[in-house]
């Protein structure tokens, strides 16, 4: 099921895309405008969740990566 959204452009505006409506499928334009915008939107929110939780985990100590990498390989 779909709605109707309504925006209030200029007149000036208006006239332009009349005048592009033969070149411009406008109803897809702008539902793939919107629809890209919430994406953005979704992604934005997202990556300011995973920041939060990465500042609340609690800092590795200094060189803790280099004893890591260095511990591995010598397993092997």
């Amino acid at each position: 099921m779909s709605v109707v959204v309504s925006v209030r452009i200029s007149k000036e505006l208006k006239k332009k895309i009349e005048q592009l409506k033969n070149i411009v499928d406008w109803n897809v334009e702008i539902r793939r405008f919107l629809e890209e915008r919430v994406k953005e939107f979704y992604r934005r929110e997202k990556i300011a969740e995973i920041r939060r939780v990465i500042e609340m985990l609690p800092e590795m100590p200094r060189g803790s990566v280099t004893n890591y990498g260095r511990g591995d390989r010598d397993s092997n």
